[in-house]
């Protein structure tokens, strides 16, 4: 979408020579993506208007060890990755994408030759975890179901006996280079991980076995996202949260910028900003979240390093848009929302309040965003959680605390947050795209309109 719209693709190892009206993004770890597009008119000193959302979603991960096998059944070992729905990854039929580290095949007959990080994602359903018959647990119905995370949780991925007589097992492309015998390896893949795993992966990216040299993996439902309903005005999906706010935020920025009228870039002072993070749903403490020194960093960078006071008069004039899902009130279980407070679908962008700061907005914050929001009609609802409901959080109180940026939580309603499949509204979706590209466009303006007693 971005090398589509014009955006140049940069690297944090390089230095930068960033240009008026110039479109730029890049990426840290594969999973944490920034995009921005410099105003025709900024200069440093001048703010940023920044939609910030999270790439991650509860799933469960293929652990370093995973093979398993138990009663004539090839099983993968996974490790559950933030605070999913587990129950819902049951009798669904499953399949595994993520990163790999393969060599190239150019080895000097030391082993040291080059090697690559490749996205890889099988579309078939290799996995499932299969349910318990209910006849041999009667009591479901009144203790629940409970699974065990380490020994319930458990894909499986063949039966041993079909692996053991079926040599159909697809093979690398014909024209893969050989195995290098005097190749140096510091783990064999094939100990650690069940050889037709592997070879599904190998087959995926058209290498040798031998090329994989280690891998991150994520398991996901294969079943595609669908429009539903009666009247198709639902999204029934995997990972909208938060993969549609990190959706919305992209085309947002990227529509926000493509046009020649009066609020095109080239008429803009600030800088326009999409930053995608990974690891929220664990806390954000990683190298490519939103706890990282990537935001303080970047804004130094673009502003100009060892200028303080260009930096501190850039914060003080931007706003960042906090992007995640919102709790939609759910008909059968309303009684667990605030009763002055209940989203509702097809009615608009959420603002998420917390007295406690689990979410950075306040007044200020808030205000131009609705100011905004009337100017075109677009619709806005207001959360806040029970007082005997522990509050989630956000990356927003962190990048918040972290910069010092004006900041409010957002986010589109949904329901089955954390679910292996979840739904969100189409009206809600089309809105809060509309919002954004008006934020984007309209901030500064808008902005010069609030005065502040004492502060100058």
């Amino acid at each position: 979408m971005l090398e589509k719209a014009g955006f140049k693709a940069l690297s944090e190892r390089d230095n930068w020579k960033l240009e008026p009206n110039g479109k730029y993004y890049f990426t840290r770890n594969q999973s944490t993506l920034i995009a921005f597009a410099v105003g025709g008119k900024w200069k440093p000193g001048n703010g940023f208007v920044i939609a910030a959302a999270h790439t991650d979603s509860p799933v469960l991960k293929v652990k370093p060890i995973s093979r398993v096998c138990k009663h004539g059944y090839l099983q993968v070992g996974v490790e559950p990755y933030g605070g999913g729905l587990w129950t819902t990854w049951f009798d669904r039929d499953l399949s595994v994408a993520g990163r790999v580290i393969v060599s190239n095949d150019d080895d000097d007959h030391d082993g040291r030759g080059t090697f690559t990080s490749r996205l890889v994602c099988i579309r078939k359903p290799i996995l499932r975890i299969p349910m318990l018959a209910i006849h041999l647990q009667r009591d479901i119905s009144d203790k629940g179901f409970n699974p065990n995370k380490q020994t319930h949780v458990l894909p499986l991925l063949a039966t041993s006996i079909k692996n053991t007589l079926d040599k159909t097992i697809p093979a690398p492309p014909s024209d893969s280079k050989k195995e290098n015998s005097e190749n140096v390896r510091t783990t064999n893949m094939i100990d650690e991980h069940h050889s037709l795993l592997l070879n599904l992966i190998a087959a995926e990216l058209a290498v040798s076995v031998n090329n994989i040299r280690d891998f991150e993996l994520s398991l996901f439902d294969t079943q595609p996202s669908v429009l539903g309903g009666a009247y198709s005005e639902f999204v029934f999906s995997p990972r909208l949260d938060n993969l549609c706010m990190s959706y919305i935020s992209l085309r947002a920025l990227i529509d926000s910028v493509t046009d020649s009228s009066s609020s095109s870039l080239s008429n803009e002072c600030m800088i326009r900003m999409t930053a995608l993070f990974d690891n929220e749903e664990i806390g954000s403490e990683s190298q490519a979240g939103a706890a990282s020194n990537l935001m303080n960093s970047l804004l130094t960078r673009i502003n100009g390093n060892n200028d303080n006071n260009n930096i501190t008069a850039a914060i003080r004039k931007s706003m960042l848009i906090s992007a995640d899902m919102a709790h939609a009130v759910h008909p059968n279980y309303s009684d667990v929302h605030e009763e002055n407070h209940r989203p509702h679908i097809h009615k608009g962008l959420v603002i998420k309040h917390n007295g406690n700061q689990r979410y950075a907005t306040n007044s200020l914050t808030a205000f131009p965003v609705f100011e905004i929001a009337r100017r075109h009609n677009i619709p806005l609802q207001k959360f806040c959680v029970r007082n005997d409901v522990a509050c989630g959080s956000t990356i927003g109180p962190i990048l918040s605390a972290n910069t010092g940026i004006r900041t409010v939580d957002v986010g589109v309603p949904q329901l089955s947050m954390h679910s292996i499949r979840e739904m969100a509204g189409t009206a809600d979706i089309q809105s809060s795209h509309a919002l954004l590209i008006a934020i984007f466009r309209e901030f500064a303006e808008t902005d010069t309109k609030i005065h502040v007693d004492h502060e100058q």
